[in-house]
């Protein structure tokens, strides 16, 4: 299947119509059709309006359960995977207020239990120095005070114990010159620091040895609900099932390149003894 990136995210109410539809064509009171899906009534008026987004799973035993024909599975099917699906244009972002997008992320990490982020060529804000992000902002067309004291106040969750975060670095992740030397160095270290967090696991991956799977991009797992990557453009939001579990399964398989705790901090030392060589 293929879409354009603005049809991402904008397929909820088609979806929402679509199977309010298929019940009523099937003669189905949504109590009956709850009956077959053995889920509740309640669910399936939440789906039929759109106050809820249905699972490729849940979209599944509705369709079977009012007999739609193939050609309307493989519609529906299709439709449901973009409406788990959610793209966010960096420019879009800028034009609602990047602080916003903040707010956001703080609320998504208030509610999330398990982190898994991959970061393959830039550190995150949760992770990043002052200097660091102001210079990771430095080319926004906007104001930026506002987003680099949202993203500082952000880092305070790595401090929740009941939170466990897994941060995966590549050398260039680590490594790349976005600031001065000596707050390269600063910034390494702070890795360091962190690194020594109950509730942190931090594994980088120097670029040696072999590896058979090359990661695409960087990516961040919530849980096992949600699953975001991200590029130069913007940020693509996964929902689906699958797709979450296609990101768990590379995680766990750079996971197992990565290395930890001593073996990972006197590798961190050393590039940032090179920073201050400099």
């Amino acid at each position: 299947m293929t879409f354009e990136p603005e049809q991402l995210g904008q397929s909820g109410q088609e979806l929402a119509s679509k199977l309010r539809e298929l019940r009523k064509q099937a003669g189905l009171s949504g109590v009956r059709l709850a009956a077959r899906c053995n889920m509740s009534q309640s669910k399936i008026s939440r789906f039929e309006t759109g106050k809820a987004r249905p699972s490729i799973v849940d979209v599944e035993q509705i369709l079977r359960a009012v007999e739609a024909p193939a050609e309307l599975v493989t519609q529906v099917s299709n439709l449901t995977r973009m409406a788990n699906t959610e793209w966010q244009d960096i420019r879009s972002l800028r034009r609602k207020g990047l602080d916003r997008k903040q707010q956001e992320l703080a609320s998504l990490e208030s509610s999330t239990t398990e982190f898994r982020f991959f970061l393959l060529s830039m550190l995150t804000g949760l992770l990043s120095t002052p200097e660091y992000i102001r210079a990771s902002l430095a080319h926004s067309p906007v104001d930026t005070s506002k987003t680099v004291a949202k993203k500082l106040e952000r880092q305070q969750v790595l401090h929740d114990t009941s939170k466990r975060f897994i941060f995966i670095l590549t050398e260039q992740a680590v490594r790349w010159p976005l600031v001065s030397a000596p707050e390269m160095a600063m910034q390494i270290d702070r890795l360091v620091s962190l690194s020594r967090l109950s509730s942190v696991r931090l594994g980088i991956i120097p670029i040696s040895g072999h590896m058979a799977t090359v990661p695409m991009d960087t990516f961040t797992i919530y849980d096992d609900t949600l699953a975001t990557s991200e590029n130069t453009v913007g940020v693509t939001v996964f929902r689906d099932p699958r797709d979450i579990a296609a990101y768990m399964e590379l995680f766990d398989t750079l996971e197992s390149y990565a290395l930890f705790e001593d073996e990972a901090r006197a590798q961190l030392d050393e590039w940032a003894s090179h920073y201050r060589s400099r």
